[in-house]
């Protein structure tokens, strides 16, 4: 009998675990993570190469052999499969809009929408918009959120209150930017199409926005200031940016494109694989740029080298190599999530928690907590987004919930929350690039923390919940799993 043969038959017998030793290479990776994050100030891949090995221990232990564990990983690895090829196609758009213009000329032209009278709430739209173009809360928090904490202090505003503005329009770009890695990775971990996904999140983020740019409209009628600001800064990235860039409103034509390809249905991999094709014919007919120039900006980025700091962070970026980091972590992340899910690990802790967790409001609730506690622990926002998609993507397909609830759920705490925690990589980054700590602007992240409960809102009342027949479910257990049941032998460890 062929090793094929072997894997098949094992794995559609998973075994029984005592939850507390399925929970040990959970407990291991989490520990070793926290050292590594937080005291050695590495990255996280070596704890969930840590945590993989010692899954397979445990798995060895329970009774599986070795090619069936290798089996394991590869269809963890596989199921990652479309959220890489979307991650390269993402890589492909950020490196061709930055050499064609298309980058420079959206965040130009929001530059100039800044008013001192409303500076909270046109912040907060300015780094909303300029995040949902580039898919990135880091470099719109590195540049425009940088020079507007200058601005903001000029007119005598709270620095937490800066930070927040900046903070939620980052992430909410962030959060519903088809170029955003996060984004693309909760969509295509839960098998659902991007910009379904993305669809389906406007139940949640745009309520949240309102209610964010409400709160900071309040908030900004009774600040008192000088009422002017110094736009030094702003000048300075606007000039930079004229001198290396031909800006032209004409440039809007690309996004507008690829959005009506969008509205029309088109897939996201050939909708983004047109943005990249029009960005690269932008860099060569229009920036001026060599036939090398543009095909090495698509592969390993835009290098641009200016007298502007904020101007070299914000586009000094892109490509398909700059995916690299995030594609490496998800497959080794994949690696430890396959052996966790398909020993049968992670059926076990799930039977567990779903005894508490009963019903729509109970599963949601529950997908929010892990993806939070996850952040906290493991303060890395991938992996909360990466470790729940596997844990419960079954469980709400069996419960005849929709995947994309799923991976909204996931955005809506993993996403989010990662600001929250002070050790996070977000937290560290955030204090070090605006200077306020993460128990000051907390209270001000106002869009950070309305969206999960306005998630555990509409799980409670139904609205917003997307439900299939069981025929669908069937359907979608068949495409996902295949011939994978959730049967168990009798071992229990």
């Amino acid at each position: 009998m062929s090793n094929q043969e072997n894997t098949t038959n094992v794995s559609n017998k998973l075994k029984s675990f005592n939850v507390f030793v399925a929970l040990v290479p959970l407990t291991v990776m989490i520990i070793t993570m926290l050292y590594s994050v937080i005291v050695l100030d590495v990255d996280p891949h070596i704890p969930l190469i840590v945590g993989t090995a010692t899954a397979s221990i445990v798995a060895l232990y329970a009774g599986y052999k070795w090619h069936e564990l290798e089996d394991f990983m590869y269809k963890g690895i596989r199921l990652a499969l479309p959220a890489v090829l979307i991650l390269l196609l993402v890589g492909l758009v950020i490196g061709s809009w930055i050499g064609g213009g298309i980058v420079a000329t959206m965040i130009y032209y929001g530059l100039q929408l800044i008013s001192p009278t409303y500076f909270l709430v046109t912040i907060l739209f300015i780094c909303s918009i300029i995040s949902l173009v580039i898919g990135s809360s880091w470099s719109t928090i590195a540049t425009v959120g940088v020079a507007g904490m200058g601005i903001g202090l000029s007119m005598g505003i709270n620095p937490a209150m800066i930070a927040g503005a900046v903070i939620s329009g980052a992430y909410f770009g962030d959060k519903m930017s088809p170029l955003s890695d996060t984004t693309t990775l909760a969509s295509g971990l839960t098998h659902v199409d991007l910009f379904e996904h993305i669809k389906h999140m406007f139940w949640t983020t745009i309520p949240g926005l309102i209610i964010t740019s409400i709160v900071f409209y309040i908030i900004g009628l009774n600040v008192i200031g000088t009422k002017t600001a110094h736009t030094k800064e702003i000048d300075e990235m606007m000039q930079a940016m004229q001198t290396h860039f031909v800006i032209s409103p004409w440039l809007f034509l690309i996004p507008v494109i690829v959005l009506m390809l969008i509205i029309f249905k088109m897939p996201a991999a050939p909708a983004l694989f047109m943005g990249a094709l029009l960005g690269f014919l932008s860099h060569l007919f229009i920036q001026g740029g060599t036939l090398a120039s543009a095909v090495e900006t698509m592969a390993t980025g835009y290098v641009i080298e200016s007298s502007n700091e904020s101007v070299n962070v914000l586009f000094n970026r892109g490509g398909f190599m700059d995916m690299m980091y995030t594609i490496s972590m998800v497959i080794i992340s994949m690696t430890f999530a396959g052996i966790m899910e398909y020993s049968g690990m992670l059926s076990s802790i799930m039977q567990y928690i779903l005894k508490v967790a009963k019903g729509t409001f109970g599963l949601i609730t529950a997908t929010l907590a892990s993806a939070i506690f996850v952040n906290v622990s493991c303060a890395e926002q991938y992996i909360s987004i990466v470790v729940p998609s596997r844990m419960y993507l079954r469980s709400y397909i069996n419960q005849n919930l929709a995947p994309k609830n799923l991976s909204r759920t996931l955005e809506d705490g993993g996403t989010l929350s990662s600001v929250f925690v002070p050790w996070s990589t977000d937290g560290v980054f955030i204090l070090g690039t605006l200077g306020v700590a993460a128990w000051e602007y907390g209270p001000f992240t106002i869009l950070n923390f309305t969206v999960p409960l306005i998630a555990m809102i509409l799980a409670a009342t139904g609205i917003g919940i997307t439900k299939i027949s069981n025929t669908e479910k069937d359907e979608l257990l068949e495409r996902i799993y295949g011939d994978e049941k959730n049967s168990t032998t009798s071992t229990d460890l």
